[in-house]
């Protein structure tokens, strides 16, 4: 038991243990039995007094850092300690001495995994060798097949990989990770975090969590919104099914979390509709698209191709996240979508949109341009990589203030994931997250972004068309 817990000492007092586990979506400041545990694992990181030689120097490198946690437990003879943890891999390693191990099964893993990284790499050789006009390997391919090929490669060596992570609750009760998602499958990271690597690991010793703290250590993500030992509450996106799970039979605090029901989320209204163009009004809450893992997902796509099973291509002409609501282009076919697409790219159609930021924002309006690429550590958050990341520019202009927020107008030339989130809380842009923005810093029950105008000439009849649809906040 000692190489799992490490005791407190002195124990605390029988008062100062907590009544229930807080929710783990919970903001605010941990338990202070989980401060003290999170500040001891903070010293021994800070001086490189662990119970293994790694070099840790990766994380002090920019956009280095990663999440920590630690659960307060009691032993089955009443003495308190606290399990460590750590999301992901840590100095390249997935099983650390002194650390929660990883939720998968090593041996299933192997069987396939390794066989599968290979396969996917030979395609994208393929790809590679076809896009610089090379000669390519038999059987001959075009680029959407092998690409069709390697996305539904990849999309099954995930949901197999999902199956070899073993949830277990606290009723002693156990599932493969993938079925918590199905039918679709799990976001990618999911079951790699600290909190559900911590909890296996005290149901496996039978020890009963009592307090549970997540905080980032090492240098902050290039996108600002994280900083060296504060604390950060569990993500929604990898752990809103996992920890729901995992805590049935415990006695926990009411969780903030706004779990979507299957089907709760309205229709989108239609704007505007002819035999080539739609227009409609998104709702928060509805994917734009299901994922390459998942096809039938609910989203708006899947809904389009019910309601117009006539219409071919990629439909969507620029994708909401599900969090954003407001106005949505969509065309019936690839000629009209691709028409569509070059005048966003020639700057001859526009998009604005409406955003409540969490605090003050200096100056009245300006241009910010910050490269953006997805953050390998910790997707979907994308960071500001100017050597690597992607051209990304927002025209911005303040509309409202008061002296808890500002209102501010909203408007993408380039489309990146995420451009508009991280160009409002990164401090080189305008330093401040948006309400309801629990990925890059904001506090709020939604995430106050909408599309609220489009104007585009029709690619059919020349005709320049303008939609305004206020937001809801």
């Amino acid at each position: 038991m000692r190489d799992v817990v490490t005791y407190f000492d002195p124990q605390p007092a029988p008062a100062e243990l907590p009544v229930r586990l807080s929710s783990p979506f919970a903001h605010g400041p941990p338990h202070p039995l989980a401060c003290r545990a999170a500040e001891e694992l903070r010293l021994n990181l800070r001086h490189g007094d662990l119970a293994c030689e790694l070099g840790l120097g990766a994380l002090e490198e920019p956009g280095g850092g990663k999440m920590f946690g630690v659960l307060v437990v009691a032993a089955p003879d009443g003495r308190v300690g606290y399990l460590r943890a750590f999301s992901g891999m840590l100095a390249g390693h997935w099983q650390v001495d002194g650390f929660a191990p990883p939720l998968f099964d090593q041996v299933a893993r192997d069987t396939f995994w390794l066989a599968g990284q290979a396969e996917l790499s030979a395609l994208d050789e393929r790809h590679a060798a076809l896009r610089e006009g090379a000669e390519p390997v038999a059987p001959r391919a075009s680029l959407a097949e092998i690409e069709h090929l390697r996305a539904e490669r990849s999309r099954q060596l995930w949901q197999q990989l999902s199956y070899t992570y073993v949830i277990p609750n606290a009723r002693g009760e156990e599932r493969p990770l993938g079925a918590l998602f199905a039918p679709a499958p799990p976001p990618g990271g999911a079951g790699d975090c600290a909190a559900p690597k911590l909890l296996a690991h005290a149901y496996r010793h039978h020890l009963r969590p009592l307090a549970l703290a997540e905080f980032w250590w090492g240098a902050p993500p290039v996108t600002g919104e994280r900083h060296a030992g504060e604390y950060y509450p569990a993500c929604r996106s990898k752990c809103g099914r996992v920890l729901p799970y995992m805590l049935e039979g415990l006695p926990v605090d009411a969780s903030p979390l706004l779990v979507e029901a299957a089907g709760a989320v309205e229709d989108p209204r239609v704007v505007y509709e002819d035999e080539w163009v739609l227009v409609i009004d998104k709702p928060h809450g509805l994917l734009s698209a299901p994922g390459r893992h998942s096809p039938g997902r609910d989203s708006v796509l899947v809904r389009l191709r019910k309601r117009a099973p006539e219409a071919s291509g990629p439909l969507l002409v620029h994708p909401l996240e599900s969090e954003t609501s407001g106005l949505q282009l969509a065309a019936r076919d690839p000629e009209t979508h691709a028409a569509l697409q070059r005048q966003f790219a020639r700057r001859e159609a526009h998009e604005r949109y409406v955003a409540r930021l969490d605090g003050h924002v200096p100056g009245t309006q300006g241009v910010i341009e910050l490269p953006l690429r997805i953050d390998p550590e910790d997707r979907p958050r994308h960071i500001v990589d100017p050597i690597h990341g992607k051209r990304a520019i927002t025209e911005w202009r303040v509309t409202q203030r008061t002296d808890a927020w500002t209102r501010v107008s909203l408007v993408p030339r380039t489309h990146r994931t995420h451009q508009l989130r991280v160009h409002a809380a990164h401090p080189l842009g305008l330093g401040v997250p948006i309400v309801g923005d629990h990925l890059y810093g904001g506090d709020g029950t939604r995430l106050m972004l909408h599309a609220e105008a489009v104007t585009f000439i029709h690619p059919r009849t020349g005709e320049r068309l303008d939609f305004e649809c206020r937001a809801p906040f």
